[in-house]
């Protein structure tokens, strides 16, 4: 899922959060819901950009690496299901 949002927007916004304005204001700005800020807050809480694009990174890493591993374990599989019938 493509945010509209970099993540040096993200860490912004919640650095005026953090500053003291109101989430409800803000979500009314940036158009988006409560819920949003809520979850950007408990994701990159504390985080400055460049440790939220090495995050964002390591995320998109980890999903190609999930889905060679759901490959390789669909390939061990099939090879098992020919291996054992009987020919």
């Amino acid at each position: 899922m493509k945010s509209r949002f970099t993540e040096e927007q993200i860490i912004k916004t919640l650095t005026r959060l953090k500053k003291g304005e109101k989430a409800k204001d803000l979500s009314r700005e940036l158009g988006v819901s409560g819920h949003t800020l809520y979850n950007w807050r408990s994701k990159y809480q504390d985080m400055t950009v460049s440790e939220a694009k090495k995050l964002k990174e390591l995320e998109h890493e980890n999903g190609q690496l999930k889905k060679l591993v759901a490959n390789l374990s669909l390939d061990i599989a099939i090879l098992k299901e020919v291996n054992s019938k009987k020919w």
